[in-house]
């Protein structure tokens, strides 16, 4: 049986292009979003609605390889592609957009969509040394300060950074509880029913009504515990899915793993558990706390990145991992280039049997990644 709040969640959800109008026409900005490096403190600092950006569906990849080479990744392609086709509301109503150049690939995208949209670019460090990356990454947020001061004429003081620091650290934490859920023997959510509870809210017009959901959707999860109830069978293989950001529509690899018997407890991605980790000092210099929590972030494009590896060691012990899963879209060279070395971590210091699942947002290969999958949780 699907939870109140669950079921509320996705009806919300389906109006949420409406809302997002009816705020437009108030008055309120809104200020897109395509890479979890990008802070959305600022967007709120500035009294604008921030949101995410669609890039997780198949069905806008053919129209942008009319522009863009066929051998880029996914995410890439379809983000471009709802561009291309005015598809995505949350993009045609964005009066700026922020990104960063997390990979090559994205940084010549961006240049296209900057033909459509407002941009402002963060020229993201490729390494998290805090003494030379650092002063740098804290000069990108301080620009971006300034193009949202100038574009929105608002202060956007230090207060009203912590005022927002406060908020977003109260939606972290609310996501970190429900997220924590799956640390018990029977979770009371499955892993796609938490990729689509942290998809939806994060494109919910109101962060205070995103922490109400969570908070909901959490308590309801505890309730279910404690009478018993749960999703998934007994004995169920315990995941960990690692690698590259998914959402809906490119879910695929998730729900494969848990239609053949498996849960996944937790995603260790950029739009999964990665999110938990930016709680922030709400006392300390706001510019510079956010500047250098961004900066931590565990992703591949970083070199060296061990913070992913220390996460992984964490995320298994806490959450009883039996295996990984490590995701990688096509054409993703940094997670791809990496996936030796997580392997040999995974098998050798966790000693945790290991997967690697290269494909795309299609479903051309549906068959062989569930006789892979078959395979590996058949052991």
């Amino acid at each position: 049986m699907v939870p109140e709040s669950l079921d509320s969640l996705r009806k919300v959800f389906e109006r949420n292009p409406l809302r997002i109008d009816e705020a437009r026409e108030a008055g309120q900005k809104v200020v897109g979003h395509y890479c979890l490096y990008s802070p959305m403190e600022m967007a709120v600092a500035a009294g604008a609605i921030p949101v995410s950006l669609c890039g997780t569906r198949h069905d806008s990849v053919s129209r942008a390889e009319e522009v863009l080479p066929r051998t880029l990744c996914p995410l890439i392609k379809s983000s471009f592609g709802f561009a291309l086709l005015n598809s995505c509301h949350y993009l045609a109503s964005s009066d700026l957009v922020v990104a960063d150049t997390t990979c090559d690939g994205k940084k010549k995208m961006y240049e296209l969509l900057g033909r459509m949209k407002e941009m402002h670019i963060l020229q993201l460090p490729q390494n998290q040394d805090p003494e030379t990356a650092g002063p740098y990454w804290e000069d990108q947020f301080e620009r971006l300060r300034g193009k949202m001061r100038q574009k929105f004429q608002v202060p956007m003081t230090d207060e009203d950074l912590r005022r927002a620091i406060k908020l977003l650290n109260e939606e972290r934490r609310a996501l970190k509880n429900l997220y924590d859920l799956s640390k018990n023997p029977r979770p009371p959510y499955t892993g796609l029913e938490l990729l689509e509870i942290g998809f939806k809210t994060s494109f919910l017009p109101s962060k205070k009504e995103a922490v109400e959901y969570l908070e909901a959707l959490y308590q309801d999860g505890l309730e279910m515990i404690e009478e018993g109830r749960s999703p998934v069978a007994g004995g169920a293989m315990r995941l960990i899915l690692t690698g590259v950001p998914l959402g809906m529509g490119s879910h695929k690899v998730l729900k494969l793993a848990e239609d053949l018997g498996a849960v996944v407890v937790v995603s260790d991605n950029c739009t999964g558990y990665k999110k938990t980790a930016l709680f922030m000092d709400e006392e300390a210099p706001p510019l510079a706390e956010m500047a250098a929590r961004y900066l931590k972030l565990p992703c591949a494009v970083m070199s060296p990145n061990p913070g992913r590896y220390e996460r992984l060691r964490e995320l298994a012990g806490e959450f009883k991992a039996d295996g990984v899963i490590d995701l990688v879209w096509q054409g993703c060279q940094p997670f791809a280039t990496e996936a030796y070395s997580v392997r040999d971590f995974v098998q050798k210091e966790l000693g945790l049997p290991y997967l690697m699942l290269e494909t795309d947002y299609s479903e051309s290969d549906l068959a062989p990644l569930t006789l892979r999958l078959e395979a590996f949780l058949s052991r």
